[in-house]
Protein backbone atom coordinates (compact mmCIF):
# COMPACT_ATOMS: atom_id res chain seq x y z
CA UNK A 1 0.00 0.00 0.00
CA UNK A 2 2.76 2.30 0.94
CA UNK A 3 4.55 1.46 -2.32
CA UNK A 4 1.29 2.34 -4.65
CA UNK A 5 1.26 5.67 -2.21
CA UNK A 6 4.49 6.82 -3.19
CA UNK A 7 4.26 5.90 -6.33
CA UNK A 8 1.22 7.95 -7.05
CA UNK A 9 3.27 11.52 -5.35
CA UNK A 10 6.45 10.37 -7.57
CA UNK A 11 3.34 10.45 -10.64
CA UNK A 12 2.05 13.90 -9.39
CA UNK A 13 5.96 15.14 -8.59
CA UNK A 14 6.48 14.26 -12.30
CA UNK A 15 2.98 15.78 -14.03
CA UNK A 16 3.96 19.32 -11.60
CA UNK A 17 7.58 19.13 -13.28
CA UNK A 18 6.00 18.25 -16.85
CA UNK A 19 3.40 21.26 -16.43
CA UNK A 20 6.31 23.65 -15.37
CA UNK A 21 8.40 22.72 -18.32
CA UNK A 22 5.50 23.02 -21.13
CA UNK A 23 4.59 26.63 -19.23
CA UNK A 24 7.87 28.25 -18.98
CA UNK A 25 9.11 26.94 -22.34
CA UNK A 26 6.09 28.47 -23.98
CA UNK A 27 7.20 31.70 -22.30
CA UNK A 28 10.58 31.22 -23.76
CA UNK A 29 9.32 30.42 -27.45
CA UNK A 30 6.77 32.46 -27.82
CA UNK A 31 7.78 35.65 -25.89
CA UNK A 32 4.95 35.28 -23.49
CA UNK A 33 4.99 37.17 -20.55
CA UNK A 34 3.64 37.18 -17.20
CA UNK A 35 2.08 40.85 -16.77
CA UNK A 36 3.31 43.58 -18.63
CA UNK A 37 6.32 44.09 -20.08
CA UNK A 38 9.13 45.59 -17.69
CA UNK A 39 10.59 49.00 -17.97
CA UNK A 40 7.94 49.92 -20.90
CA UNK A 41 5.23 51.13 -19.11
CA UNK A 42 5.05 54.71 -20.93
CA UNK A 43 5.79 53.27 -24.31
CA UNK A 44 2.50 50.46 -23.52
CA UNK A 45 0.12 53.34 -22.69
CA UNK A 46 0.97 55.18 -25.72
CA UNK A 47 0.45 51.92 -28.40
CA UNK A 48 -3.07 50.78 -26.38
CA UNK A 49 -4.19 54.28 -26.59
CA UNK A 50 -3.05 54.65 -30.54
CA UNK A 51 -4.77 50.91 -30.88
CA UNK A 52 -8.01 51.69 -28.91
CA UNK A 53 -8.71 54.91 -30.74
CA UNK A 54 -8.65 52.41 -34.08
CA UNK A 55 -10.60 49.30 -32.22
CA UNK A 56 -13.13 51.74 -30.40
CA UNK A 57 -13.83 54.68 -31.75
CA UNK A 58 -12.96 54.05 -35.36
CA UNK A 59 -10.35 56.15 -36.26
CA UNK A 60 -7.61 55.54 -38.48
CA UNK A 61 -3.69 55.77 -37.12
CA UNK A 62 -0.15 54.56 -38.30
CA UNK A 63 2.77 54.28 -35.59
CA UNK A 64 6.31 53.16 -36.15
CA UNK A 65 8.22 50.89 -33.21
CA UNK A 66 11.57 51.42 -33.33
CA UNK A 67 14.29 49.16 -31.38
CA UNK A 68 17.39 47.40 -31.37
CA UNK A 69 17.14 43.29 -32.10
CA UNK A 70 15.67 41.77 -29.21
CA UNK A 71 14.67 44.75 -27.58
CA UNK A 72 10.74 43.49 -26.95
CA UNK A 73 9.29 45.76 -30.03
CA UNK A 74 7.00 42.21 -30.92
CA UNK A 75 6.81 41.55 -27.44
CA UNK A 76 5.29 44.50 -26.77
CA UNK A 77 2.90 44.83 -29.29
CA UNK A 78 1.07 41.21 -28.84
CA UNK A 79 1.13 42.57 -24.77
CA UNK A 80 -0.54 45.42 -26.24
CA UNK A 81 -3.39 43.16 -28.40
CA UNK A 82 -4.08 40.92 -25.71
CA UNK A 83 -5.20 43.22 -23.53
CA UNK A 84 -7.09 45.51 -26.10
CA UNK A 85 -8.99 41.59 -27.58
CA UNK A 86 -10.28 40.94 -23.98
CA UNK A 87 -12.73 43.41 -24.37
CA UNK A 88 -15.16 41.48 -26.39
CA UNK A 89 -16.96 43.92 -28.68
CA UNK A 90 -13.20 44.65 -30.43
CA UNK A 91 -12.34 40.95 -30.11
CA UNK A 92 -15.55 40.66 -32.62
CA UNK A 93 -15.30 43.61 -34.87
CA UNK A 94 -11.03 43.76 -35.33
CA UNK A 95 -9.11 42.25 -37.85
CA UNK A 96 -5.79 41.35 -37.91
CA UNK A 97 -3.53 41.31 -41.05
CA UNK A 98 0.09 40.46 -40.28
CA UNK A 99 3.22 40.53 -43.01
CA UNK A 100 6.65 40.12 -43.08
CA UNK A 101 8.86 41.88 -44.96
CA UNK A 102 11.69 39.14 -45.08
CA UNK A 103 8.68 37.14 -46.54
CA UNK A 104 6.59 39.20 -48.65
CA UNK A 105 9.08 40.32 -50.76
CA UNK A 106 7.06 42.55 -53.61
CA UNK A 107 3.21 43.80 -53.28
CA UNK A 108 1.88 41.26 -55.41
CA UNK A 109 3.06 38.68 -53.02
CA UNK A 110 1.92 41.02 -49.86
CA UNK A 111 -1.53 41.29 -51.88
CA UNK A 112 -1.99 37.93 -51.89
CA UNK A 113 -1.29 37.56 -47.95
CA UNK A 114 -3.91 40.18 -47.09
CA UNK A 115 -6.40 38.20 -48.78
CA UNK A 116 -5.85 34.98 -47.23
CA UNK A 117 -5.59 36.86 -43.88
CA UNK A 118 -8.91 38.60 -44.38
CA UNK A 119 -10.82 34.87 -45.45
CA UNK A 120 -11.46 36.88 -48.91
CA UNK A 121 -10.42 34.41 -51.40
CA UNK A 122 -13.92 33.45 -52.31
CA UNK A 123 -14.51 37.14 -53.05
CA UNK A 124 -11.77 37.88 -55.72
CA UNK A 125 -10.59 34.68 -57.08
CA UNK A 126 -7.96 33.65 -58.27
CA UNK A 127 -7.39 36.60 -60.65
CA UNK A 128 -5.69 40.40 -59.86
CA UNK A 129 -7.58 42.79 -61.93
CA UNK A 130 -6.77 46.73 -61.66
CA UNK A 131 -3.93 48.71 -60.25
CA UNK A 132 -2.36 47.74 -56.32
CA UNK A 133 -4.70 50.30 -55.08
CA UNK A 134 -8.25 49.63 -56.43
CA UNK A 135 -7.25 45.92 -55.60
CA UNK A 136 -6.76 47.25 -51.58
CA UNK A 137 -9.81 49.66 -52.11
CA UNK A 138 -11.90 46.54 -53.35
CA UNK A 139 -10.95 44.56 -50.28
CA UNK A 140 -11.58 47.20 -47.49
CA UNK A 141 -14.60 47.71 -48.98
CA UNK A 142 -15.65 44.45 -49.17
CA UNK A 143 -15.50 44.22 -45.17
CA UNK A 144 -17.84 47.13 -44.83
CA UNK A 145 -20.42 45.01 -42.56
CA UNK A 146 -24.39 45.85 -42.37
CA UNK A 147 -24.36 49.56 -43.92
CA UNK A 148 -22.04 51.39 -45.58
CA UNK A 149 -21.20 53.50 -42.82
CA UNK A 150 -19.93 50.99 -40.42
CA UNK A 151 -16.89 48.62 -41.13
CA UNK A 152 -14.84 46.98 -39.58
CA UNK A 153 -11.06 48.01 -37.92
CA UNK A 154 -8.67 46.38 -39.63
CA UNK A 155 -4.70 46.74 -37.70
CA UNK A 156 -2.14 46.11 -40.38
CA UNK A 157 1.39 44.46 -38.49
CA UNK A 158 4.48 45.58 -40.89
CA UNK A 159 7.42 43.63 -39.19
CA UNK A 160 10.89 44.24 -40.89
CA UNK A 161 9.18 47.72 -41.90
CA UNK A 162 12.37 48.82 -43.57
CA UNK A 163 12.30 46.24 -45.91
CA UNK A 164 8.62 47.07 -47.26
CA UNK A 165 10.27 50.08 -48.12
CA UNK A 166 12.45 48.75 -51.32
CA UNK A 167 9.19 47.65 -53.01
CA UNK A 168 9.22 48.91 -56.05
CA UNK A 169 7.08 52.62 -56.00
CA UNK A 170 6.78 51.68 -52.22
CA UNK A 171 3.05 50.82 -53.42
CA UNK A 172 1.94 49.10 -50.73
CA UNK A 173 3.33 51.96 -47.98
CA UNK A 174 1.55 54.55 -50.06
CA UNK A 175 -1.88 53.05 -50.14
CA UNK A 176 -2.03 51.59 -46.70
CA UNK A 177 -0.92 55.28 -45.37
CA UNK A 178 -3.54 56.77 -47.81
CA UNK A 179 -6.20 54.55 -46.41
CA UNK A 180 -5.25 55.62 -42.44
CA UNK A 181 -5.28 59.18 -44.08
CA UNK A 182 -8.83 59.08 -45.49
CA UNK A 183 -11.90 58.66 -43.87
CA UNK A 184 -12.81 55.21 -45.27
CA UNK A 185 -12.12 51.67 -43.44
CA UNK A 186 -11.00 52.45 -39.63
CA UNK A 187 -7.48 51.05 -40.32
CA UNK A 188 -4.50 51.28 -38.10
CA UNK A 189 -0.86 50.23 -39.66
CA UNK A 190 1.66 49.03 -37.14
CA UNK A 191 5.47 49.17 -38.43
CA UNK A 192 8.43 47.15 -36.22
CA UNK A 193 11.69 48.29 -37.54
CA UNK A 194 15.04 48.27 -35.79
CA UNK A 195 16.45 51.07 -38.23
CA UNK A 196 16.65 54.57 -37.02
CA UNK A 197 17.05 56.02 -40.28
CA UNK A 198 13.79 54.39 -41.33
CA UNK A 199 12.29 57.79 -42.30
CA UNK A 200 14.90 58.35 -44.41
CA UNK A 201 14.06 55.75 -46.84
CA UNK A 202 10.58 56.65 -47.52
CA UNK A 203 9.68 58.31 -51.03
CA UNK A 204 8.27 61.99 -50.27
CA UNK A 205 4.42 60.94 -51.42
CA UNK A 206 5.23 58.20 -48.57
CA UNK A 207 6.10 60.11 -46.07
CA UNK A 208 3.94 62.92 -46.41
CA UNK A 209 0.80 60.25 -45.60
CA UNK A 210 2.57 58.86 -42.55
CA UNK A 211 1.58 60.73 -39.19
CA UNK A 212 5.50 60.51 -38.21
CA UNK A 213 4.39 59.20 -34.55
CA UNK A 214 6.84 56.95 -33.62
CA UNK A 215 7.45 54.54 -30.29
CA UNK A 216 11.55 53.98 -29.14
CA UNK A 217 12.26 51.34 -27.13
CA UNK A 218 15.69 51.04 -26.07
CA UNK A 219 16.39 48.69 -23.38
CA UNK A 220 17.32 51.75 -20.38
CA UNK A 221 16.72 49.65 -17.88
CA UNK A 222 19.67 48.48 -15.27
CA UNK A 223 20.93 45.51 -13.85
CA UNK A 224 18.74 45.43 -10.71
CA UNK A 225 15.86 45.47 -13.00
CA UNK A 226 17.03 43.30 -15.41
CA UNK A 227 17.88 40.78 -12.02
CA UNK A 228 13.76 41.54 -11.01
CA UNK A 229 13.27 40.06 -15.11
CA UNK A 230 15.05 37.24 -14.85
CA UNK A 231 13.17 35.86 -11.35
CA UNK A 232 9.67 36.98 -13.22
CA UNK A 233 10.48 35.17 -16.21
CA UNK A 234 11.40 31.59 -13.91
CA UNK A 235 8.74 32.20 -11.42
CA UNK A 236 5.54 30.23 -11.40
CA UNK A 237 2.12 32.20 -11.55
CA UNK A 238 -0.29 31.48 -8.27
CA UNK A 239 -3.18 29.82 -9.63
CA UNK A 240 -1.14 26.69 -10.76
CA UNK A 241 -1.83 23.47 -10.42
CA UNK A 242 -0.27 22.21 -7.39
CA UNK A 243 -0.15 25.53 -5.02
CA UNK A 244 2.66 23.77 -2.91
CA UNK A 245 5.06 22.95 -5.61
CA UNK A 246 4.90 26.39 -7.23
CA UNK A 247 5.71 27.97 -3.56
CA UNK A 248 8.82 25.53 -3.84
CA UNK A 249 9.70 26.16 -7.07
CA UNK A 250 9.19 30.57 -6.47
CA UNK A 251 11.38 30.03 -3.46
CA UNK A 252 14.34 28.28 -5.06
CA UNK A 253 14.05 31.25 -7.93
CA UNK A 254 14.21 33.62 -5.25
CA UNK A 255 17.31 32.51 -3.31
CA UNK A 256 19.06 31.46 -6.71
CA UNK A 257 18.89 35.44 -7.49
CA UNK A 258 20.65 35.72 -4.29
CA UNK A 259 23.54 33.17 -5.27
CA UNK A 260 26.63 35.50 -6.40
CA UNK A 261 27.93 33.00 -9.04
CA UNK A 262 24.36 33.26 -10.31
CA UNK A 263 24.40 36.98 -9.94
CA UNK A 264 28.16 36.90 -11.98
CA UNK A 265 26.88 35.09 -14.59
CA UNK A 266 23.70 37.08 -15.42
CA UNK A 267 25.83 40.32 -15.07
CA UNK A 268 28.32 39.03 -17.80
CA UNK A 269 25.16 38.53 -20.49
CA UNK A 270 23.52 42.06 -18.82
CA UNK A 271 27.23 43.60 -20.30
CA UNK A 272 26.94 41.84 -23.60
CA UNK A 273 23.30 41.72 -24.57
CA UNK A 274 20.29 43.36 -22.77
CA UNK A 275 18.04 41.86 -25.16
CA UNK A 276 15.39 39.07 -24.02
CA UNK A 277 16.07 36.21 -26.50
CA UNK A 278 19.46 36.07 -25.51
CA UNK A 279 18.24 35.61 -21.87
CA UNK A 280 15.70 33.49 -23.22
CA UNK A 281 17.72 31.33 -24.49
CA UNK A 282 19.90 31.31 -20.74
CA UNK A 283 16.99 30.35 -19.12
CA UNK A 284 15.94 27.43 -21.84
CA UNK A 285 19.35 26.09 -21.34
CA UNK A 286 19.25 25.63 -17.52
CA UNK A 287 15.45 24.95 -17.40
CA UNK A 288 16.20 21.77 -19.91
CA UNK A 289 18.11 20.28 -17.15
CA UNK A 290 15.14 20.09 -14.94
CA UNK A 291 14.25 16.60 -14.64
CA UNK A 292 12.05 14.22 -11.67
CA UNK A 293 15.72 13.20 -10.26
CA UNK A 294 17.28 17.16 -10.42
CA UNK A 295 13.53 19.11 -9.70
CA UNK A 296 14.94 22.36 -9.28
CA UNK A 297 17.38 25.04 -10.98
CA UNK A 298 20.57 24.97 -9.39
CA UNK A 299 23.15 27.71 -9.97
CA UNK A 300 25.57 25.02 -11.40
CA UNK A 301 23.16 24.76 -14.13
CA UNK A 302 22.89 28.24 -14.82
CA UNK A 303 26.92 28.19 -15.59
CA UNK A 304 26.91 25.56 -17.42
CA UNK A 305 23.95 27.03 -19.46
CA UNK A 306 25.70 29.97 -20.07
CA UNK A 307 29.08 28.06 -20.92
CA UNK A 308 26.92 26.61 -23.90
CA UNK A 309 25.61 30.32 -24.82
CA UNK A 310 29.05 31.67 -25.06
CA UNK A 311 30.89 28.64 -26.39
CA UNK A 312 32.80 29.92 -29.65
CA UNK A 313 31.39 27.79 -32.59
CA UNK A 314 33.82 28.57 -35.11
CA UNK A 315 36.29 26.92 -32.30
CA UNK A 316 33.77 23.87 -31.78
CA UNK A 317 34.00 23.37 -35.61
CA UNK A 318 37.89 22.53 -35.48
CA UNK A 319 36.89 19.60 -33.04
CA UNK A 320 35.52 17.87 -35.86
CA UNK A 321 38.08 17.96 -38.01
CA UNK A 322 40.67 15.48 -39.65
CA UNK A 323 44.07 15.57 -38.61
CA UNK A 324 45.48 16.69 -42.30
CA UNK A 325 42.52 19.42 -42.45
CA UNK A 326 44.20 20.73 -38.70
CA UNK A 327 47.37 20.50 -40.44
CA UNK A 328 46.25 22.42 -43.41
CA UNK A 329 45.24 25.33 -40.51
CA UNK A 330 47.95 25.47 -39.10
CA UNK A 331 49.95 26.33 -42.13
CA UNK A 332 47.66 28.85 -43.01
CA UNK A 333 48.12 30.20 -39.55
CA UNK A 334 52.18 30.02 -40.12
CA UNK A 335 51.44 31.92 -43.02
CA UNK A 336 49.31 34.64 -42.05
CA UNK A 337 52.12 35.09 -39.02
CA UNK A 338 54.96 34.97 -42.27
CA UNK A 339 52.86 37.44 -44.24
CA UNK A 340 50.75 39.30 -41.52
CA UNK A 341 47.44 38.24 -42.70
CA UNK A 342 47.80 39.01 -46.53
CA UNK A 343 45.85 36.66 -48.10
CA UNK A 344 47.47 33.07 -49.55
CA UNK A 345 46.36 30.14 -52.09
CA UNK A 346 46.17 26.49 -52.06
CA UNK A 347 49.78 25.88 -53.53
CA UNK A 348 51.06 28.08 -50.31
CA UNK A 349 49.45 26.12 -48.05
CA UNK A 350 50.67 22.58 -49.75
CA UNK A 351 54.42 23.72 -50.02
CA UNK A 352 54.12 24.67 -46.17
CA UNK A 353 52.37 21.41 -45.15
CA UNK A 354 54.79 19.66 -47.35
CA UNK A 355 58.04 21.32 -45.37
CA UNK A 356 56.32 20.09 -42.29
CA UNK A 357 55.91 16.11 -43.79
CA UNK A 358 59.57 16.47 -44.83
CA UNK A 359 60.72 17.21 -41.49
CA UNK A 360 58.48 14.81 -39.62
CA UNK A 361 57.33 12.02 -41.66
CA UNK A 362 56.89 9.41 -39.19
CA UNK A 363 53.88 11.04 -37.53
CA UNK A 364 51.94 12.24 -39.97
CA UNK A 365 50.75 10.42 -43.72
CA UNK A 366 51.71 11.87 -46.24
CA UNK A 367 48.37 12.38 -48.56
CA UNK A 368 48.18 12.50 -52.46
CA UNK A 369 47.90 16.06 -53.72
CA UNK A 370 43.98 16.06 -54.84
CA UNK A 371 43.68 14.39 -51.59
CA UNK A 372 44.87 17.39 -49.83
CA UNK A 373 42.72 19.62 -52.58
CA UNK A 374 39.82 17.88 -51.25
CA UNK A 375 40.24 18.66 -47.60
CA UNK A 376 40.86 22.47 -48.52
CA UNK A 377 37.77 22.35 -50.24
CA UNK A 378 35.86 20.95 -46.95
CA UNK A 379 37.95 23.72 -44.67
CA UNK A 380 35.88 26.22 -47.61
CA UNK A 381 32.59 24.90 -46.81
CA UNK A 382 32.80 25.30 -43.57
CA UNK A 383 33.70 28.76 -43.91
CA UNK A 384 36.82 28.52 -42.09
CA UNK A 385 38.34 30.66 -44.96
CA UNK A 386 37.03 33.03 -47.21
CA UNK A 387 38.17 33.67 -51.14
CA UNK A 388 38.96 36.95 -52.08
CA UNK A 389 38.02 37.36 -55.61
CA UNK A 390 34.43 36.94 -56.55
CA UNK A 391 33.25 33.90 -58.53
CA UNK A 392 33.37 36.00 -61.94
CA UNK A 393 37.27 35.55 -61.55
CA UNK A 394 38.31 32.65 -63.48
CA UNK A 395 41.57 31.63 -61.82
CA UNK A 396 42.63 27.83 -60.93
CA UNK A 397 41.59 26.38 -57.81
CA UNK A 398 44.97 25.80 -56.43
CA UNK A 399 45.50 29.71 -57.20
CA UNK A 400 42.69 31.46 -55.86
CA UNK A 401 43.38 33.82 -52.87
CA UNK A 402 41.93 33.13 -49.44
CA UNK A 403 41.50 34.32 -46.07
CA UNK A 404 41.79 32.83 -43.13
CA UNK A 405 38.98 33.00 -40.50
CA UNK A 406 40.12 32.21 -37.14
CA UNK A 407 42.47 33.67 -34.97
CA UNK A 408 45.59 32.36 -33.15
CA UNK A 409 44.11 31.73 -30.02
CA UNK A 410 41.05 30.14 -31.12
CA UNK A 411 43.42 27.22 -33.49
CA UNK A 412 45.56 26.93 -30.08
CA UNK A 413 42.56 26.25 -27.96
CA UNK A 414 41.07 23.43 -30.50
CA UNK A 415 44.10 21.84 -30.73
CA UNK A 416 44.54 21.47 -26.58
CA UNK A 417 40.87 19.87 -26.77
CA UNK A 418 41.42 18.11 -30.02
CA UNK A 419 41.19 14.15 -29.06
CA UNK A 420 44.32 12.21 -29.42
CA UNK A 421 46.35 14.75 -31.55
CA UNK A 422 49.83 13.99 -32.53
CA UNK A 423 52.78 15.70 -30.63
CA UNK A 424 54.49 16.63 -33.35
CA UNK A 425 51.14 18.65 -35.07
CA UNK A 426 51.24 20.28 -31.49
CA UNK A 427 54.31 21.40 -31.50
CA UNK A 428 54.39 22.26 -35.39
CA UNK A 429 51.10 24.78 -34.14
CA UNK A 430 53.09 26.36 -31.27
CA UNK A 431 56.28 26.87 -32.69
CA UNK A 432 57.07 30.58 -34.17
CA UNK A 433 57.56 30.14 -38.08
CA UNK A 434 56.42 26.55 -39.97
Amino acid sequence: MSKRKSKETCLTHGECISQTQTMLRERFCHQKIPGKPFGVESQHKHLLELLKRTAVHGESNSVLIVGPRGAGKTMLLNCVLNELLEVKHVQENVLQVQLNGLLQTDDRIALKEITRQLHLENVVGDKVFGSFAENLAFLLEALKKGDRSSSRPVLFILDEFDLFAHHKNQTLLYNLFDVSQSAQTPVAVIGLTCRLDVLELLEKRVKSRFSHRQIHLLSSFRFKQYLEIFKMQLSLPEDFTDRRFAEEWNQNIKSLCEDRSVEDVLQKHFCSSKDFRSLHMLLMLALSRVTVSHPAIKPTDLLEASRLCTMDSKANILHGLSVLELCLIIAMKHLNDIYDGEPFNFQMVYNEFQKFIQRKSHSVHNFEKPVVIKAFEHLHQLELIKPMEGPSVRTQKEYQLVKLLLDNSQIMDALQKYPQCPTDVKQWAASAFG
